[in-house]
């Protein structure tokens, strides 16, 4: 038996030239042509369910408003390309579609039934002018046993129009048990959306028109004639009866109610809703904390920065690889495409990292790790033995004793910095303030504070803490 084995094993050491499973995936697919019908589920659940939709809205639309930018790599250095052709054309995609609406339709496709699709319309040269987006419950995947996929089918009131692999670019997420489509989450949501939806539908039945009022028996206690039984069930439910009241009746004695059916208090209504919308939004990724009422300031901070962090941030990850992967080859050079990084940092976290790194590293270290800054002359030793030395090359020469006059120079300046630094709070783009005779060390660490300055008291305390390092002359 080892020996058959050994045998179905190359002696090669080399790798093959392709994959030896694909033609047996592609054979095993060959008649599997999509999940439409779950697709259209999808679709319903979206139209349908509070949640889904807030689920799904709340992604697509956050992902939409993400900038991609188109950077060119240099050895190990990425460099932005301005203006780069892919980014003009995802600012308008089509005649019909925006940007936005072109990166939240996919998104919204991705979150429903785990595929995208985008169709390439090209130019003579072979390049993409325009950007659609097809409906993934239209199309068909066609595999290919050499080169796993062979094109793909849309297919629209009977009508199969076949698109070739180069013209379609395919996004999904990862599904454990297909070769070619992918899993939504709406899969792993279904029970808790059709219980919830249930629920909803119960409700609505329950408090529609006339039937506001429980079930149960009426009971008549006196012994009547059956045409008195018949009168007396006609006239109740002409008074009180409809399609959806269960009513019995029972003779034997005086009339009585008893309910019999189950109130919204019976059945905890309100608490299994609820537990229906945690259930669906954690799939999702979307933190309770985000929409629950009952989440407070400092709740509804650490939800956002987890959506952004573990649930947002991903899919872009996802997108910005397969464009790199699918459309910046039609495109001369080495570039890939990357969305802005929009995971909150830790302020607070990196200034006490900083503050540690003070103690071994130098200046122009801290300049070029923490702040991508170039190094200067004066900042070869550590932070701390700054202060014990003479670091400003640009003003010592000018520096003859501590009652130097040109010390007022210098305030004058900070105050002129820091009126430009207050009037110029919450601006995105400002040029920079051109620094005479702040020296370098005392500039170095006010445009570091200014990084972390999010508001007018924090601003003034950066220079508030500058103007007391600078020596007043005595007069």
């Amino acid at each position: 038996m080892w020996q058959w084995l050994s045998n179905l094993f190359r002696n090669a050491s080399q790798l093959q030239a392709k994959p030896p499973h694909v033609e047996a995936v592609a054979v095993h697919n060959s008649t599997y042509f999509g999940d439409s019908f779950r697709v259209t589920e999808h679709e319903t659940m979206y139209q349908q369910s509070p949640y889904v939709y807030v689920a799904v809205n709340r992604i697509a639309e956050a992902a939409a408003l993400v900038p991609l930018r188109v950077l060119q790599m240099q050895g190990e250095q990425r460099v932005e390309v301005i203006r780069h052709p892919l980014e003009v054309l995802l600012d308008n995609p089509n005649p019909m579609l925006s940007r936005f609406e072109l990166f939240e339709q996919t998104i919204g496709f991705l979150e429903l039934t785990g595929n995208a699709y985008w169709f390439l319309v090209g130019d003579n040269q072979g390049r993409p002018t325009q950007i659609w987006t097809l409906r993934p419950d239209r199309v068909t995947i066609v595999p290919h046993p050499q080169h796993y996929v062979a094109g793909y089918i849309y297919e629209v009131d009977g009508k199969r129009i076949p698109l070739e692999t180069v013209e379609v670019v395919h996004f999904k997420r990862w599904h454990p048990a297909s070769d070619y489509y992918g899993l939504s989450a709406l899969e792993a949501a279904r029970m808790a959306v059709d219980s919830d939806r249930a629920m909803a539908r119960w409700n609505k039945n329950t408090f529609g028109q006339d039937n506001g009022v429980p079930a149960g028996i009426v009971n008549i206690k006196e012994f009547i004639s059956d045409n008195d039984f018949e009168r007396i069930k006609r006239e109740w439910r002409g008074s009180y009866g409809n399609a959806q009241r269960k009513t019995a009746f029972l003779r034997g004695g005086a009339v009585e109610w008893q309910n019999i059916g189950l109130s919204h208090t019976d059945l905890d209504f309100l608490k299994g809703r609820k537990t229906h919308r945690d259930e669906i939004l954690n799939i999702f990724g979307i933190p309770v904390g985000l929409v629950s009422e009952n989440a407070t300031e400092a709740n509804a901070k650490v939800a956002e920065r987890l959506f952004i962090e573990r649930t947002l941030y991903p899919k872009l990850v996802r997108l910005a690889q397969k464009i790199t992967q699918e459309l910046l080859p039609f495109y001369s050079g080495d570039h890939i495409a990357v969305f802005d990084d929009i995971r909150p940092s830790d302020t607070q976290t990196r200034l006490d990292e900083i503050r540690t790194a003070q103690n071994i590293l130098s200046i122009n270290e801290i300049r070029e790790r923490y702040y991508e800054m170039p190094s200067v002359t004066w900042g070869d030793l550590p932070v701390n033995m700054q202060n014990l030395v003479e670091v400003n090359d640009n003003t010592a020469d000018d520096v003859t004793d501590e009652n130097e006059p040109s010390s007022k120079s210098v305030l004058s300046e900070l105050m002129q910095w820091e009126r430009f630094a207050l009037n110029r709070l919450g601006k995105s783009e400002i040029r920079p303030f051109e620094v005479t005779s702040v020296p370098d060390e005392i500039a170095f660490e006010i445009s570091a504070g200014l990084l972390f300055a999010g508001d007018k008291d924090s601003v003034k305390a950066v220079f508030s803490e500058a103007r007391g390092q600078v020596i007043v002359p005595i007069e």
